[in-house]
């Protein structure tokens, strides 16, 4: 019995944790696991990063916590470091707890400097676990659903004008609250998102682009946004952030920031631009640049998803493998006398891989460390074609 509160929804085993380095977790019987999940899509430097670690001892002995009142170099340090890398420069930003709580500080923010209480999002994105963004009710949020969108002619402009388009109401939207790959690891067409941008900036909205899942090297490139000509006000960030500490980060374009400070907009929380989580947030940055992971993460990301590809045709349970860079996931079939999904999942973990699965849509999620050795990921592609077979 344990007295700790599982209340995620996912289903647990009863591996017993003692022990996680790079992709590998170590049970209390001895026994190894590959994390192809990093965590809660988290870890993305790996378990027990050296450099991160260091950061982490090196600021404990300096400061760790301060007030509202005073302040320290590295909070500067390293909201200047993140603002250029996302093309801010000269912009603010504020570092918080979670990817859920910056995902709402920039829903919040947009409201306030637009007076305009609906948000626009991609349907079947999630944005968070709290707050306006995890209610969503219709006051306060337009869902637009772009699956029709998918078999556009490319030569077909995306305007207001567009029949799909006319649906969503412009003149009552603060913004565009965008996802670069949703939970269902699905990604709209670049000309659409182009398209959503204009007319809500035309409208006077903001862009917010939520960076929480897809950001810090991911999908291949630094932010996820990356991958489509969106140039966001606000950026919001976790997860692989603190590559396991609980840090999170709202960029603020400079004429963001001054027309929401200009509104008397006042946020304050306990650990608010923490020393020890902007010094970490910091360290993970200049560990992606200075050891090119995200190129890394592109290269083996593309051939990962080659495999997964090549798996598809011999074995029908597959039905489509998608993904940027590390964001991986392949579709599932229905489960049917000779296949069963939750076995799947199960008979991965027994060849010791710890793969993500979701239910609604069937999906087998791949969100390993970028540092992954590839011929891990070999050894997960030979374990599912062995499974499978």
């Amino acid at each position: 019995m344990t007295h700790a509160l599982r209340c995620t929804g996912y289903e647990r085993t009863d591996a017993q944790i003692v022990r996680a380095l790079g992709c590998m977790l170590t049970t209390a019987d001895g026994r190894e696991i590959i994390d192809m999940e990093s965590g809660v899509w988290a870890v993305g430097l790996g378990h027990s990063h050296p450099r991160v670690n260091n950061a982490l001892r090196s600021q404990l002995d300096r400061i760790t916590h301060i007030g509202y009142r005073v302040s320290a170099a590295i909070q500067d340090e390293a909201a200047t470091a993140l603002l250029e890398s996302a093309g801010l420069v000269g912009g603010r930003c504020v570092f918080l707890s979670s990817g859920s709580e910056a995902v709402e500080f920039g829903a919040q923010a947009t409201r306030r400097i637009t007076g305009k209480p609906l948000l626009l999002a991609l349907a079947n994105t999630f944005l968070g676990s709290y707050g306006s963004v995890a209610r969503r009710n219709p006051d306060e949020w337009h869902p637009f659903d772009w699956t029709p969108c998918a078999a556009c002619p490319p030569q077909q402009a995306c305007s207001e004008a567009c029949p799909h388009l006319r649906e969503i109401p412009f003149d009552r939207l603060g913004g565009f609250v965008f996802e670069a790959g949703s939970a269902h690891i699905r990604f709209p067409p670049a000309k659409l998102v182009a398209g959503l941008r204009d007319a809500v900036r035309a409208h006077g909205g903001r862009i917010v682009a939520n960076e929480v899942t897809t950001g810090m090297g991911r999908t291949g490139r630094l932010f996820g946004f990356e991958h489509f000509d969106l140039d966001p006000d606000i950026v919001a960030l976790g997860k692989g952030l603190g590559n396991g500490y609980p840090v999170s980060a709202v960029l603020l374009r400079d004429a963001t920031a001054e027309a929401l400070l200009s509104t008397g907009f006042r946020y304050a929380q306990s650990h608010q631009n923490d020393p020890l989580g902007c010094a970490v947030a910091l360290e993970v940055l200049r560990t992606l640049q200075d050891e090119q992971l995200i190129e890394r993460c592109a290269t083996i990301g593309a051939a990962f998803l080659r495999g997964l590809d090549r798996l598809a045709e011999p074995h029908a349970p597959i039905v489509e493998a998608r993904g940027y860079g590390l964001l991986t996931a392949i579709a599932l079939a229905e489960d049917d006398e000779g296949f069963s999904r939750d076995e799947l999942v199960d008979r991965l973990f027994e060849r010791g891989f710890l793969v993500g699965y979701k239910a609604d849509p069937s999906l087998l999620r791949f969100f390993p460390p970028l540092t992954i050795p590839e011929e891990t990921l070999d050894r997960c592609l030979d374990a599912l074609d062995g499974i499978l077979s």
